[in-house]
């Protein structure tokens, strides 16, 4: 997740789209909207928490990890997100691959904050 939201703040945002399941597709957007959607931010920060325990399900393994993002808006404003980020991965079963035995982001729960 550090790696995500130093992605972010370099506006690398293809590199960090590609950290989503499914090569960037459980993000629920394409690599273009995906940096699109980072337009309204003129700085932009993470920090994550101790993740939670690891549960499993139908060959998969989860985790959520708490975190929070910051930043300036381009209007000067300051935002503040907080919430849960589920990272997966595929468990070392017959036909997984490397790439998805890597963990990636499933979903965020990130949600607005007043600072």
């Amino acid at each position: 997740m550090q790696t995500y939201y130093a992605l972010i703040g370099e506006k690398k945002y293809a590199k960090a789209w590609a950290l989503w399941g499914d090569g960037g597709k459980a993000s629920g957007m394409t690599v273009e909207q995906f940096a699109a959607s980072f337009d309204k931010y003129s700085q932009y920060y993470g920090n994550v928490g101790a993740p939670g325990e690891m549960e499993g399900a139908a060959g998969s393994s989860y985790v959520e990890v708490p975190a929070i993002a910051f930043g300036r808006l381009k209007t000067g404003e300051p935002f503040n997100l907080k919430g849960v980020i589920t990272l997966k991965r595929v468990n070392d079963v017959p036909g997984s691959t490397a790439e998805q035995r890597k963990w990636h982001i499933a979903t965020s729960g990130l949600k607005p904050v007043q600072p």
